[in-house]
């Protein structure tokens, strides 16, 4: 990290969270941060459900929620770019405050519940988006819908012209009983109703499914039954978390999900417990406090085809990208593989 964005993250620090954020939103419009572009290498060069991605990590979503940078976000080293999540109409999300920092803990809390300005706006922003980068949505639910399930299959109808992938977020627990949505029967009614919607596109789109990590093994095993079933692409293991357990921030007892430094073991676990029960029939991202390179070879090696990051950045500014990106490819290298695939679940045992 340049001196320049130590000093930038210091003051974003000074500032409440959500302020921090949208300042962060505004630097990267107007070009002051690093954009070494696609990191790859021969090694690095994955491919996921058909995407060729130039190396695998990725930028989970939440930092983009609107699609307003883009240009910049595909500059900044990244394989591949989340935005979202959308919904259909716009709404404006939780009461403030509701995203805290748990510096102590290197993680956040965060309690926005899809504050977003709908997919109108979303696909207008797609529209422009830079064709040589590879850019999903996640898809949300209003929060007074009548019909939730159908939020997620009209924000794709209405956005999939302009996305390489799109993932259903039943996820966030930010959102009254969206959550509930994991269940076997209902979460086969959900990705039926947005795996038919896939088909009728003009063009074929993979669809991600993102898990919560604060499953049971049965309710684990439920989901990855209905993904193969229903043939949903990948899944994003995970979300944020409800846990509490070692924080030592004063925000610790803050309602809302966690994501950061305490989430990668448990994370990791379910991660390597879905690969197990899927067996390899469906490709996994792994989400969950990914720091650095390590972290992110970690939950290769424990069955993730490619990763994702966000809060780490909070802590190591948006440089981080590339530094996981090129560390990693050395730590390939190191123990023989040639190419991420060979590293897949490669240590999976190590976490079950």
């Amino acid at each position: 990290m340049k001196l320049t964005e130590k000093l930038g993250l210091a003051a974003l620090h000074k500032l409440d969270p959500e302020t921090a954020h949208g300042l962060s939103i505004k630097a990267l419009k107007a070009g002051l941060a690093p954009a070494p572009g696609p990191i790859t290498s021969p090694r690095l060069r994955t491919q996921l459900t058909g995407l060729d991605l130039p190396n695998p990590v990725g930028l989970a979503a939440g930092f983009d929620k609107n699609g307003e940078v883009l240009t910049p976000l595909s500059r900044a080293g990244f394989g591949f770019i989340e935005v979202g999540a959308v919904t259909p109409r716009p709404q404006p999300g939780n009461p403030k405050p509701r995203l805290f920092r748990l510096t102590e803990d290197k993680a956040a809390i965060n309690r926005f519940g899809f504050n977003n300005d709908g997919m109108e706006v979303m696909a207008e922003r797609l529209a422009h988006r830079p064709k040589d980068a590879v850019i999903g949505l996640n898809l949300g639910a209003n929060k007074d819908s009548v019909d939730r399930p159908g939020d997620f299959a009209k924000v794709l109808a209405h956005c999939a012209a302009h996305l390489d992938f799109a993932t259903v977020n039943v996820s966030s627990p930010n959102t009254e009983k969206l959550r509930d949505l994991q269940g076997k029967a209902a979460l086969r009614a959900l990705l039926g109703g947005v795996i038919q919607t896939r088909n009728t596109l003009p063009r074929p789109l993979p669809i991600f499914l993102k898990i919560a990590p604060d499953l049971t093994k049965a309710e684990l095993q439920d989901i990855a039954e209905v993904a193969v079933e229903t043939g949903v692409d990948a899944v994003i293991a995970t979300n944020t978390t409800l846990s509490r357990d070692g924080l030592r921030s004063a925000h610790k007892g803050e309602a809302g999900g966690l994501s950061g430094a305490p989430l990668f073991e448990k994370s990791t676990r379910v991660l390597a417990q879905l690969s197990q029960l899927t067996e390899g029939k469906i490709p996994l991202i792994g989400v969950g406090g990914i720091s650095n390179a390590q972290h992110a070879y970690t939950k290769i090696c424990a069955g993730a085809s490619a990763v994702q990051l966000y809060t780490a950045m909070v802590y190591g500014g948006i440089s981080l990208a590339a530094e996981i990106v090129q560390e990693l490819d050395g730590l390939l290298a190191q123990d023989g593989f040639n190419s991420v695939a060979q590293a897949v679940g490669s240590k999976r045992e190590d976490w079950l």
